[in-house]
Protein backbone atom coordinates (compact mmCIF):
# COMPACT_ATOMS: atom_id res chain seq x y z
CA UNK A 1 0.00 0.00 0.00
CA UNK A 2 1.83 2.96 -1.35
CA UNK A 3 0.23 6.20 -0.52
CA UNK A 4 1.44 9.71 -0.56
CA UNK A 5 2.79 11.51 2.75
CA UNK A 6 0.30 14.69 3.76
CA UNK A 7 1.49 17.77 2.83
CA UNK A 8 2.00 20.41 4.95
CA UNK A 9 -1.30 22.03 3.64
CA UNK A 10 -3.37 19.56 4.14
CA UNK A 11 -1.83 18.70 7.53
CA UNK A 12 -2.42 22.67 8.46
CA UNK A 13 -5.71 22.28 6.98
CA UNK A 14 -6.25 19.24 9.54
CA UNK A 15 -4.81 20.79 12.59
CA UNK A 16 -7.26 23.95 11.83
CA UNK A 17 -10.67 21.75 11.88
CA UNK A 18 -9.48 19.56 15.10
CA UNK A 19 -8.87 22.52 16.82
CA UNK A 20 -11.47 24.65 15.92
CA UNK A 21 -9.31 27.40 14.58
CA UNK A 22 -8.31 28.92 11.62
CA UNK A 23 -5.70 28.05 9.05
CA UNK A 24 -3.78 31.32 9.73
CA UNK A 25 -3.52 30.04 13.49
CA UNK A 26 -2.84 26.38 13.07
CA UNK A 27 -0.06 27.54 10.88
CA UNK A 28 1.33 29.39 13.04
CA UNK A 29 1.31 26.65 15.33
CA UNK A 30 2.66 24.24 13.71
CA UNK A 31 5.77 26.80 12.21
CA UNK A 32 6.20 27.25 16.25
CA UNK A 33 6.56 24.06 17.43
CA UNK A 34 8.49 23.41 14.36
CA UNK A 35 11.10 25.88 15.30
CA UNK A 36 11.05 25.00 19.29
CA UNK A 37 12.10 21.79 17.77
CA UNK A 38 14.81 22.36 15.76
CA UNK A 39 16.29 24.95 18.27
CA UNK A 40 16.60 22.80 21.17
CA UNK A 41 18.04 19.91 18.99
CA UNK A 42 20.54 22.04 17.80
CA UNK A 43 21.74 23.24 21.16
CA UNK A 44 22.20 19.59 21.58
CA UNK A 45 18.90 18.65 24.06
CA UNK A 46 16.28 16.44 22.99
CA UNK A 47 12.09 17.50 22.72
CA UNK A 48 9.66 14.81 23.73
CA UNK A 49 6.01 15.08 21.61
CA UNK A 50 3.86 13.26 23.90
CA UNK A 51 2.13 10.05 21.45
CA UNK A 52 4.57 10.71 18.58
CA UNK A 53 8.17 9.94 20.04
CA UNK A 54 11.48 11.68 20.80
CA UNK A 55 13.97 14.05 18.96
CA UNK A 56 17.62 14.01 19.98
CA UNK A 57 21.01 15.27 18.92
CA UNK A 58 23.66 12.62 19.16
CA UNK A 59 27.43 13.17 18.32
CA UNK A 60 28.88 10.43 16.24
CA UNK A 61 32.64 9.70 16.74
CA UNK A 62 35.34 9.84 14.16
CA UNK A 63 34.94 6.74 12.34
CA UNK A 64 36.71 5.27 8.94
CA UNK A 65 34.00 5.04 5.96
CA UNK A 66 34.80 4.01 2.25
CA UNK A 67 33.93 5.37 -0.76
CA UNK A 68 32.08 3.03 -2.86
CA UNK A 69 33.20 4.32 -6.37
CA UNK A 70 37.04 4.06 -5.45
CA UNK A 71 37.13 1.73 -3.08
CA UNK A 72 39.34 4.19 -1.16
CA UNK A 73 38.96 4.05 3.39
CA UNK A 74 38.49 8.08 4.23
CA UNK A 75 38.40 8.92 7.82
CA UNK A 76 35.14 11.27 8.55
CA UNK A 77 35.51 13.76 11.50
CA UNK A 78 33.02 13.30 14.24
CA UNK A 79 29.87 15.10 13.60
CA UNK A 80 26.09 15.40 15.31
CA UNK A 81 23.21 13.49 13.82
CA UNK A 82 19.18 13.82 14.72
CA UNK A 83 17.57 10.27 16.04
CA UNK A 84 13.98 10.36 16.48
CA UNK A 85 12.73 8.05 18.39
CA UNK A 86 9.42 6.56 17.97
CA UNK A 87 6.44 6.59 20.78
CA UNK A 88 5.36 3.30 22.07
CA UNK A 89 2.26 4.21 21.88
CA UNK A 90 2.55 5.11 17.92
CA UNK A 91 3.81 1.75 17.17
CA UNK A 92 1.19 0.08 19.18
CA UNK A 93 -1.03 2.51 17.08
CA UNK A 94 -0.05 1.00 13.64
CA UNK A 95 0.30 -2.49 14.93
Amino acid sequence: MTTKPMTKTQLVATLAEQMGADKKTAAAALDTLASIVASEVAAGGAVTLPGIGKVACRARPEREVRNPATGETLTKPADRAVKVTVAKALKDAVA
